[in-house]
């Protein structure tokens, strides 16, 4: 090994760094910690190239290692020893923020998913009303023989004539438009018969509930599983990048005798 292949790895390893170093800050722009989708997508950002540093931070100490098998000048070494504490050091410090992320990242995830299950529970609600209004329409105009044949005759005569407002129909607009018209015949038919008009209101609002029911629990459960996904996805990773870079760091400032010299202090 040469002198120039330890060089090329530490440039190497110190580009990987200074990438990752520079990619937070331009995540970080413009800055709105208040702001939990801006927090989310910052940890998200991280936390999927936080393994960028520590390929890095190994190609450093795989060079330093290098070095201290080759007959060095001191000031290389001393540079050498430099660069491996500023490593270890910086691995510390990115242990401690992967770690800190993790409730940060778990409470905002909370958050988003909690609101998403609210606008769910107020298209619910909105759901309920409309449902509740188009019975009434239904009923209103069950009550109202005039309005429905003239409902009627107006679907009658735009099929017949296979234009709306001087525009030709399409196949679709005059399929919607027989199955209204079946379906106002089928009205009028049932408003002759108030039992039997009654049973088939009770059949389409349950449904039509049975329908909002359905949507609502696949929004939820979406909803839910998004949620999840996203818990597992960052957080574990987040959890494995903090264990990784604490080991380097610690076990990498014990081994130039940095933590050694501080317990040794501390005994005495």
């Amino acid at each position: 090994m040469s002198k120039y292949t330890t060089l090329c790895l530490k440039l190497a390893g110190l580009i990987f760094i200074l990438s990752f170093l520079l990619d937070t800050l331009t995540f970080a722009i413009p800055f709105q910690w208040q702001n939990s989708q801006w927090q989310i997508g910052f940890v998200t950002a991280i936390v999927d190239r936080g393994i960028v540093p520590m390929v890095g931070m190994v190609l450093i100490v795989l060079a330093s290692w290098i070095d201290s098998t080759l007959n060095t000048p001191a000031a290389t070494a001393k540079a050498s020893t430099f660069l491996k504490i500023f490593t270890f050091i910086l691995a510390s410090l990115l242990g401690l923020l992967f770690l800190l992320l993790i409730p940060i990242h778990f409470n905002n995830i909370n958050q988003v998913k909690t609101n998403a299950l609210e606008q769910i529970q107020k298209g619910a609600d909105q759901g309920e009303e409309q449902i509740k209004q188009f019975l009434a329409n239904l009923n209103n105009l069950s009550q109202n023989p005039q309005l429905l044949n003239q409902e009627i005759a107006q679907r009658t005569q735009v099929i017949e004539s296979g234009q709306f407002q001087g525009r030709p129909l399409t196949e679709q607009q005059l399929v919607q438009l027989r199955q209204q018209k079946d379906q106002l015949q089928n009205l009028r038919d049932l408003a002759r018969k108030p039992g039997d008009f009654k049973k088939r209101l009770d059949e389409i609002r349950n449904q039509l509930q049975t329908q909002l029911l359905d949507r609502r629990r696949d929004a939820e459960s979406q909803a839910n599983t998004e949620a999840l996904k996203q818990w597992l996805r960052i957080c574990l990773s987040s959890l494995m990048l903090a264990i990784g870079y604490s080991v380097i760091g610690w076990l990498g400032l014990r081994g130039v005798g940095l933590l050694s010299g501080k317990l040794k202090e501390s005994k005495r």
